[in-house]
């Protein structure tokens, strides 16, 4: 028994000092712009492909920061009493609506990524919903190197199912360069393809070799490119080159087996930083003008 107590020391020692932090970001820069309440929304001009042809339609990006469980994958509740369950992440949520013939697309995907402590993302969910039916995604992380994955869908041949992925998440990467375009892990990598692509293309949930550069375009601008060994699938997100890093534009390439390319493109149109989950009265609505919402 007295060898069981220095253990016990060294244990909770080791959680007080807790897990690395990130570096080379200016916290108190970094908090004043993300820490004050408020929402960055962007919205997008979208052309989405989907069944071969370029739909118009609409994207948005929401990011803003939570108190985040680190064992129920949550937003907390009551973070004052949450303890050392309580760690902040930055949340995107990106949403997609495009037409197609009769019927709508309404698509959206969250991420939830540590901002101060160096980890990758902790959950990332996605849905989709048209006249067919609807699916839903979730995707937990397990280890430093691993995620568990659950799909619920309508389709007969997907079902519910259960998956493993040994990797990172392309859906990260957005919220890494927001932290810090220095956080994305830059050079050959395996990850896994967005959780939208997967749902568009019903491919497996199976991490992929890739590649990430990041490149300066001007003065002001930079891009990050992630193009996958097998050639048949790329993403570029262009965003402001000094902080706070806000995403200006991104395209997505998909090389079909017989060479055609189908590209998927948004443009910013409009940026408001507000406190939308309190902006839910009938005289809110003309700011949705102001951030030229259509859909």
């Amino acid at each position: 028994m007295k060898n069981l107590l220095p253990i016990t020391y060294v244990v909770l020692l080791l959680m007080a000092c807790g897990t690395e932090k990130r570096s080379e970001i200016d916290f108190t820069e970094w908090g004043n712009y993300w820490f004050q309440g408020k929402a960055e929304i962007s919205s997008f001009d979208l052309v989405q492909y989907r069944y071969g042809e370029a739909r118009e339609g609409e994207g948005v990006l929401i990011f803003v920061t939570e108190d985040f469980s680190r064992k129920k994958h949550v937003k907390l509740d009551d973070p004052e009493k949450a303890g050392r369950d309580k760690i902040s992440v930055l949340k995107m949520n990106q949403t997609r609506d495009f037409v197609t013939g009769i019927y709508p697309y309404h698509m959206m995907l969250s991420a939830f990524t540590p901002t101060k402590e160096k980890s990758y993302g902790l959950k990332f969910t996605a849905s989709s919903q048209e006249w067919c039916g609807q699916t839903y995604t979730q995707v937990n992380k397990k280890n430093e190197s691993s995620y568990q994955g659950k799909l619920y869908s309508y389709f007969e041949a997907e079902g519910d199912a259960s998956f493993t992925v040994n990797g990172i998440m392309e859906d990260d990467l957005w919220n890494l360069i927001r932290i810090n375009p220095s956080e994305i892990p830059l050079g050959s990598v395996k990850i896994l393809p967005s959780l939208l692509y997967q749902r568009l293309s019903h491919k497996e949930f199976e991490a992929e070799d890739a590649f990430i550069k990041l490149s300066k375009l001007s003065e002001s601008r930079s891009i990050m490119e992630l193009n996958y060994s097998s050639g048949f699938r790329s993403l570029e997100i262009t965003f402001e080159h000094e902080f706070p890093f806000p995403i200006l534009e991104w395209k997505e390439t998909q090389t079909k087996s017989n060479g055609d390319k189908e590209i998927t493109h948004a443009k910013r149109k409009a940026v408001k930083i507000i406190d939308y989950w309190k902006r839910n009265k009938l005289e809110d609505e003309f700011l949705r003008d102001e951030l030229k919402l259509r859909f």
